[in-house]
């Protein structure tokens, strides 16, 4: 008496093997290279994160103000005239200093990030 064992093989289509790739991928500690790297990566990032960030908020602050100022004097005309200018070129100086901002930000972050990097930088090209 022989024993008949019947065997199931199921293979997952490519999509499916990439999927399950890229998850396993999430869970696998980096190589040594690849985790100084990534610090690498971070670091740059962070270097014009904060200044990007800053000069937006001051840009779309800006322009709102100088979409008041508009509406003071198209709208409302007569009476608030001169305010509408007066707040206009504020809103126009807010948006002009956004630029200025982010390139001070971000110098100021190289300079203090600069070391780090190089020396991971070194690091990597050894």
């Amino acid at each position: 008496m022989s024993e008949k064992r019947e065997v199931f093989n199921y293979t997952y289509s490519a999509s499916q093997q990439e999927e399950i790739r890229r998850i396993a991928e999430k869970y696998k500690q980096p190589a040594k290279g690849e985790d100084t790297l990534e610090q690498l990566r971070e670091l740059d990032k962070s270097v014009t994160k904060p200044g990007t960030v800053i000069s937006l908020i001051i840009g779309i602050i800006s322009s709102l103000i100088l979409g008041v100022g508009m509406c003071c004097t198209m709208v409302w005309g007569d009476d608030l005239f001169i305010v509408g200018i007066v707040i206009g070129v504020v809103g126009i100086l807010g948006v002009i200093m956004a630029y200025p901002v982010y390139s001070s930000i971000t110098k100021r972050r190289r300079e203090k990030l600069a070391p780090e990097i190089i020396r991971l930088s070194n690091k990597l090209m050894k």
